[in-house]
């Protein structure tokens, strides 16, 4: 069946869930970020009892709650499309894949639901303690909701807790505490959480600058910038740590998608991380991967080939000869299922065995060519450049704006009022360019390993694609062009709705 699927499909099934991820990603770390900033301002209202911090979280509160609406009708559209377009992924990973995101529909969802109503409609009808809680709340429900999203997707990229049974054809868990809490999904909450707080800080700086260009709002525009400012500094230096951290997740469980993401054909020891063209950190890499300066890290043609000494002592397998197991579990697989409707148990537990030998290497009987593991070398290496470089440009800017904006002077550098300003276009850069270097990293797997895109399609019509696509495309367009309309809008007339 595979071999009929038109291949122009898989690549408009790709560009459609890409589409719709990339919208959804405009919205996601500005609601997470903004819930920290919003959060600390009411608090700060609580403590002292002066209005003006009321009236900053409100303000503050008003964006959250735009970016919030149109988040939510861009995440809908993302899940569905699991059940559309991916059907057999669905299918194969279902009863894994589906529960934290099922945990994140009835628990996340409904809590962020049930207190974003307090937040915004209660401030004079509950206590100030309560509805500083409710507030508090709601950005744990939008976290709590990133938490089990990320866990379904650290699973795509790093597949635990589970075995496949061969009587349903489906991998099913069994130690959800292997998929909720595994390394990658932790390290991938803090990077992609406080990733967000830095756009949400940038943000709030960047709306505050231009009140200050403006020669508005200064009082409201020099505390906001305060408060972002820190939130923003401490997000940075521990999304630079939990970078690190990932990074050498990366070299254990991808080592695909680092070669890529550095252009290392030809692996070694000691090997120097490129900064970018000849500019190289000497041993750099190698620290980062192995956590040890003489550390073998295999180039891409490495992995091709295998025969280099994995870090269990082993040698890899070359691409091709996982091909070969691959199809040999494919092929052990239907031996299964002929057996258990024929009632052969000798040939189902020998089918079996054959199967559970070669079933790590699944997903590579479905491959068709090497090559094909291969991700988009030259994308990745300049996109995680562009992520990583703009995450030591916001330290920088961060620290820099705490440090200025309680100095008097600070109010006439409006250069540096300017690029925060222009900050706000470089955060939203820095965390999309995050999301292809993880997502394009991974490809051609659907999930690392185990199921290429290429299995894990649904057998639809390439016309029927294209449509849903540019759809999609017009729909969510018009729902950004509206967002930011409404949002400039609340911006102008500030906070006292002038």
């Amino acid at each position: 069946m595979l071999e009929t699927i038109d291949t122009s499909m898989i690549d408009w099934s790709r560009a459609q869930f890409a589409l719709t991820a990339m919208y959804h990603w405009l919205f996601v770390p500005l609601t997470l970020g903004l819930a920290v900033v919003m959060g600390l301002m009411e608090t700060m209202y609580v403590i002292s009892g002066n209005e003006f911090w009321k009236r900053t979280a409100k303000f503050w509160m008003k964006l959250f709650g735009i970016n919030f609406a149109v988040g939510v009708a861009t995440g809908l559209i993302l899940e569905f499309q699991f059940g559309t377009n991916w059907s057999n992924y669905s299918w194969f990973v279902g009863d894994i894949f589906g529960a934290p995101l099922a945990i994140e529909g009835i628990v996340a969802f409904f809590m962020e639901a049930t207190f974003i109503a307090v937040m915004f409609f209660g401030w004079n009808k509950v206590s100030k303690s309560f509805h500083l809680t409710s507030t508090w709340l709601t950005g744990l429900g939008a976290t709590f909701s990133a938490w089990w999203i990320l866990v379904a997707n650290s699973w795509m990229q790093y597949p635990v807790g589970m075995k496949f049974n061969p009587e349903t054809v489906r991998n099913e868990m069994f130690d959800f505490a292997a998929v909720a809490f595994s390394p990658v999904a932790v390290m991938k909450f803090l990077h992609t959480v406080l990733s967000s707080w830095m756009l949400g800080a940038a943000f709030v700086i960047g709306v505050s600058a231009w009140y200050l260009i403006r020669k508005r709002e200064k009082e409201f525009a020099l505390a906001s910038m305060k408060i972002a400012a820190g939130v923003g500094l401490f997000a940075s230096l521990v999304t630079a740590f939990s970078g690190d951290k990932s990074a050498y997740q990366v070299a254990q469980y991808q080592p695909m998608k680092l070669a890529a993401m550095e252009a290392l054909y030809e692996g070694g020891t000691h090997e120097p991380l490129t900064v970018v063209g000849s500019l190289k950190i000497p041993a750099m890499l190698s620290y980062l991967a192995t956590h040890d300066t003489d550390g073998y890290v295999p180039g891409i043609n490495n992995i091709l080939r295998g025969g280099y000494t994995l870090p269990d002592g082993s040698q890899a397998l070359s691409v091709e000869e996982k091909m070969v197991r691959g199809k040999k579990a494919i092929a052990a697989l239907g031996d299964f299922r002929k057996a258990k409707e024929a009632g052969d148990q000798h040939a189902m537990e020998a089918a079996r065995s054959v199967l559970d030998e070669n079933m790590p290497y699944f997903g590579y009987g479905y491959i068709k060519d090497p090559a094909h593991v291969v991700p988009h070398v030259s994308l990745l290496f300049w996109t995680f450049r562009i992520m990583v470089g703009l995450g030591v440009y916001f330290i920088g800017f961060f620290a820099l704006i705490l440090i200025l904006a309680s100095k008097p002077r600070f109010l006439q550098l409006t250069w540096l009022h300017h690029l925060a300003v222009w900050s706000i276009l470089l955060a939203y850069v820095a965390s999309q360019a995050g999301w292809i270097v993880a997502e394009l990293g991974r490809q051609p797997w659907a999930i690392q390993d185990m199921l290429p895109v290429n299995a894990a399609i649904s057998k639809l019509e390439t016309g029927s694609v294209q449509t849903t696509f540019f759809i999609f495309l017009i729909m969510f367009t018009v729902l950004l062009i509206a967002e930011i309309r409404i949002m400039l809008n609340a911006i102008k007339q500030g906070p006292e709705g002038k």
